[in-house]
């Protein structure tokens, strides 16, 4: 018999996680039916989504949501082998058991040189959303210009790398000057330090002066409020996240939007990624061709520990990463 580790929410979060907020069970596993495997898990995500959809899905008490790169230990279901290596979204635990229909197999083309975790970022969940938020949302054109905020994290880097092989101008912001130096090494145009400029306004109208085609949105708040301002007449906005308001605790009140949008024909559109399920295949297809040929390049932030979940994904929220932020079992 198995025991499993898994991380509860032991309190809904009130402004900023805690690590008080969480609390580590151990779950006795039975043994397996047939039909059903058993699972350990190598990689674990942790992604800003999980801060909002926490509060809007889960109740005190349960599981934390996320996604895993797990391996098969024991299997009684002749579609798995065991020590094959399969995509789950089973939650923050060591160990679970499946019956297989919750699983992804990683496509047959996954080369050995291509690190496994990858395919919980920029060959996984939030490289299809750059992927489909630019093409499907900002519908960008070769010749563009494409401002992307929290440019250094998992979603953020990749659109500005999707954007270059598109022929697109790409200006991002990110929190650090580590972070602009990335992203000027993996091909921006202009990167800048959005806590360190003395004028949000004055930095995005230097990076671009005509202004911006396609604004792809993981921060929202006050960036956005400042920079529908300087989009070009019929531009596009992809509404991806909105990081800056997830750990506010009493409501905002902004800038409204309606004048920008409407003298200058804007289109702005929120999306969850999911949407385009029936495609991912060929999402994933493209950006595993793309890493394996090095033109898009990836960065992993990478915490040592099932133990220290709470804490890489508090990190996360800070901005303490560069890229993908995952735990290694």
């Amino acid at each position: 018999m198995v025991t499993a580790k898994a991380w509860v929410l032991k309190k809904h979060f009130e402004g900023f996680p805690k690590t008080s907020d969480f609390d580590l069970k151990m779950i006795e596993l039975p043994n397996l039916k047939d039909g059903e495997l058993l699972l350990e898990s190598v990689f674990l995500s942790v992604d800003p989504y999980m801060r909002p959809y926490s509060q809007r899905d889960m109740k005190e008490g349960d599981i934390m949501i996320g996604t895993q790169v797990a391996r098969i230990v024991e299997s009684k279901n002749p579609a798995f082998t065991v020590g094959a290596f399969v995509i789950a979204r089973s939650g923050w635990r060591t160990h679970f058991i499946s019956d297989g229909k919750d699983l992804q197999h990683f496509p047959s083309s996954w080369p050995d040189s291509v690190p496994k975790s990858l395919a919980l970022g920029t060959v996984g969940m939030p490289g299809l959303t750059a992927y489909f938020g630019l093409l499907e949302v900002c519908k960008m054109k070769p010749g563009e210009t494409v401002l992307v905020n929290a440019a250094a994290g998992a979603v953020g880097s990749v659109v500005g790398q999707l954007a270059k092989i598109g022929g697109c101008k790409v200006v991002g912001c990110a929190g650090s000057d580590e972070k602009v130096a990335y992203l000027k090494k993996i091909g921006f145009d202009e990167a800048f330090n959005y806590k360190t400029v003395t004028s949000l306004d004055e930095a995005l109208r230097k990076a671009s002066p005509d202004g911006y085609d396609c604004f792809f949105d993981n921060v929202g708040g006050e960036f956005a409020s400042i920079a529908i301002n300087q989009m070009k007449k019929y531009g596009r906005i992809a509404v991806c996240g909105a990081i800056s308001q997830y750990n506010v605790s009493v409501s905002q009140k902004g800038p409204y939007v309606q004048v920008p949008m409407i003298f200058k024909e804007l289109q702005m559109k929120g999306f969850i990624v999911t949407r385009w399920s029936n495609r991912w295949e060929e999402g994933l297809k493209a950006l595993l061709k793309w890493v394996v040929e090095g033109k898009v390049k990836c960065h992993e932030h990478v915490t040592e520990g099932f133990e220290n979940m709470p804490t890489a994904f508090i990190g996360m929220l800070k901005g303490e990463n560069i890229g993908k932020a995952i735990v290694k079992v």
